[in-house]
């Protein structure tokens, strides 16, 4: 049997890869794991590998940093010369990163099936690059595994052809399931001298946010004053990092009460950050995800979001970027613990089974 490669680059890929890896393993399917190295450093790539006990993988890429033209276009280059030699029976992709639309492009145009992992989330705001990256990735898949229900009218509205789409459930819970009683072990607590809930947990990385400065220093004001009544805990994005010290906002961030700032985490010590937060403040869409699982408040500092789901059933709210909205969220959630929430249906741990079933019939039958 021809092999199926699975494509990871960037950090949430790992996370929706690793139970799809190890199902696909369990029935004896010859895998590639491909990692294009879109997220290159240790604490944002190999130590997820490490916490997911995924295997070292098969190819490695090096794409690397770089523009969202040179980045994506060099994966094209490099993946086509992978297909060419290995002749894969399938592609797994997964959510919205560059490596996700570039390995997908290069299969379709192969005549190589396509199956994309969290297909039909839609923000509906094309200034988005990872909106652009799921929308055409959707175009061209064979399989579309599908977190919600909301997710499949996106793709019925667009004149997919329904059998193609799957309802799946969410993969990244299938991980967080899988590990949150390891996480729950770790010693980040006793390393950061905080208090399982008595701090809140802070991600910022999207351009949208920290490529502006005036955008960037309202986000900054509203922790200044947040930080005079709670722990803040704010593993910070390399980009962010850069784009801090660009703008000169060091200072300010240094005199914030209460908060620090450290390197990123990996998957064991970050799940155990959330699992114990009394809030997190995100611009994530895999965060929002995932305290809805753990019904954690979540605080998105968005205008938008590509998973709803998690605003009508649970536990987040989008508040922009404006320092007194998130400051007016905190406050709700100081006093009257935000929103409860609930589980959605099918976030139950089985999705990476449900995906394998479907992958295997697709294949049997082609």
């Amino acid at each position: 049997m021809k092999p199926i490669i699975i494509i990871v680059g960037a950090r949430p890929n790992f996370m929706k890869m690793a139970p799809i890896y190890d199902y696909l393993k369990s029935k004896n399917l010859p895998l590639i794991l491909v990692h294009t190295g879109q997220h290159y450093d240790d604490n944002m790539s190999k130590v997820f590998f490490d916490d997911l006990g995924m295997p070292k993988p098969d190819i490695y890429l090096g794409v690397g940093s770089g523009s969202h033209a040179k980045q994506t276009a060099q994966i094209m280059i490099d993946f086509e010369e992978i297909c060419e030699e290995n002749k894969p029976s399938m592609v797994i992709v997964a959510g919205d990163v560059n490596s996700t639309i570039a390995c997908a492009l290069v299969s379709s145009k192969m005549n190589i099936p396509v199956a994309h992992v969290e297909a039909g989330l839609r923000s509906f705001d094309m200034k988005m690059p990872e909106e652009i990256n799921r929308v055409l990735t959707d175009r061209i898949s064979n399989l579309l595994f599908t977190p919600s229900l909301d997710a499949n009218q996106n793709l019925k509205n667009e004149g997919v052809n329904e059998k193609s789409i799957k309802l799946v459930g969410n993969i990244m819970i299938d991980s967080l399931l899988n590990n949150i009683e390891r996480a729950k072990k770790r010693n980040i607590h006793n390393e950061l001298n905080i208090m399982k809930g008595n701090y809140a947990t802070i991600t910022l990385h999207r351009p949208s946010n920290v490529d502006d400065e005036n955008v960037l220093s309202d986000i900054i004001k509203a922790f200044e004053t947040i930080g005079n009544e709670i722990s803040l805990i704010f593993p910070a994005h390399p980009r962010t990092t850069h784009m801090i010290s660009k703008f000169g906002l060091e200072n300010r961030i240094n005199q914030i009460p209460n908060l620090q700032v450290i390197k990123p985490q990996g998957y064991l010590d970050f799940l155990a950050l959330i699992k114990y937060s009394k809030v997190v403040f995100t611009d994530s869409g895999g965060l929002q995800e995932e305290t809805t699982a753990l019904r954690i408040p979540c605080i998105t500092i968005r205008e938008n979001t590509e998973r709803p789901i998690t605003v009508t059933e649970g536990t987040n709210t989008i508040v922009g970027s404006k320092a007194e909205n998130i400051i007016k969220e905190w406050n709700n959630i100081s006093r009257n613990k935000g929103k409860k929430g609930k589980v959605p249906k099918l976030w139950d741990g089985k999705t990476a089974e449900r995906i394998g079933i479907d992958i295997i019939e697709y294949l049997e039958k082609h």
